[in-house]
């Protein structure tokens, strides 16, 4: 009788039980054999190196251990690496990709809640929904009732600046085509006509926000995009203009936002932040037209399970020699979020 394939859970406890219920173990279960109570988020633990010996698919998550050539050397019939959550840039070391095992991401998965947010943000930010509801809340009897004004709030007729046609950037300009809306895209890696493809003209950064009532942040965190907007590009902003971070706080130097919404001149939307956590008292977290949430915009909840359905059709096609739609091609690793 052939071996049946043995996968192993790596990844924080909380995220078996809420990205695995148990109708997807059962899924898995007739693919794999797997403990579904035995899950590592150190593989230094005494029982790693026995379960590691035999296994022939790690599948990981948030709270997951580094992968290494430690780890490869512990484990030998390993043959793909399936994450179950979003990025896997720093959770394993290249050498994985260098000894032929696959790794596979649930990336684009996590990026459509991702990109839902941004569009419920655009459509709040753009009508200026906290900031006035913040007046509303505090109004007094007989102070003037300016939460009620709406000139030059919405959507409709805007144009929106995309920074990044990343997985969820292109989410985003996808989603974008259903709004009477202009949109400017600046990524240096694509072209014009692509661009145009993706619904969007390709501008330099200085010129998307010299133009832009909204800028959406979905580029990764690399050396060259460290403060991308900075002060110099947020003083470039039209008055009223709404910045919405969803990618990694350092592309927005977080002291010139600060200074830049403190005027009112501009407003933000901030699901991620340099620090992150901002610390207690951060003056952003007073600003009426400043939206702080904690990193929530990716899968959350209900959402959980799309990842790990994600994950076991992943391992059902790893076996079966299909082509795997997570697959990370290792020369993109340094690129992705």
């Amino acid at each position: 009788m052939p071996r049946r394939p043995v996968a192993v859970f790596a990844l924080a406890s909380w995220a078996r039980r809420d990205v695995f219920p148990a109708d997807l173990i059962t899924r898995l279960r007739h693919l794999v054999d797997i403990d579904p109570d035995t899950t590592f988020t150190s593989f230094r633990d005494p029982d790693a190196a026995t379960v590691l010996a035999e296994a022939d698919v790690l599948i990981t998550g948030w709270g997951g251990p580094f992968i290494d050539l430690d780890v490869l050397v512990a484990a030998p019939r390993l043959r793909v690496v399936v994450h179950a959550a979003g990025t896997v840039k720093n959770r394993l070391d290249p050498v994985v990709f260098e000894r032929g095992v696959i790794v596979s991401s649930a990336a684009g998965v996590n990026a459509v809640p991702v990109a839902d947010y941004t569009m419920a943000m655009l459509v709040l930010g753009a009508k200026q929904a906290f900031s006035r509801a913040e007046r509303y809340a505090t109004a007094v009897e007989g102070a003037p009732r300016d939460w009620l004004s709406g000139d030059g709030t919405g959507l409709h007729d805007c144009t929106v600046g995309v920074v990044g046609a990343s997985r969820i950037g292109r989410l985003v300009l996808d989603r974008l085509r259903s709004f009477d809306v202009e949109v400017l895209l600046y990524d240096p890696y694509v072209t014009a006509a692509e661009a145009a493809s993706l619904g969007a003209e390709r501008v330099g950064m200085d010129d998307l926000c010299r133009r832009s009532d909204l800028v959406t942040v979905h580029a990764p965190a690399l050396p060259e995009t460290r403060h991308l907007l900075d002060g110099r590009r947020l003083d470039l902003l039209p008055a009223g203009a709404v910045v919405i971070n969803t990618a990694r706080g350092s592309l927005v130097d977080t002291e010139a936002l600060t200074r830049v919404c403190r005027t009112g001149a501009v407003s933000a939307i901030l699901d991620v932040t340099e620090p992150e956590p901002l610390p207690p008292g951060h003056p952003l977290f007073a600003l009426p037209n400043v939206l702080i949430t904690p990193h929530l915009a990716g899968a959350q909840g209900r959402e959980l399970r799309r990842l790990g359905e994600f994950a076991v059709a992943e391992v059902d096609r790893y076996l079966k020699g299909a082509p795997l739609l997570g697959q990370v091609e290792p020369a993109r690793l340094p690129y992705i979020a």
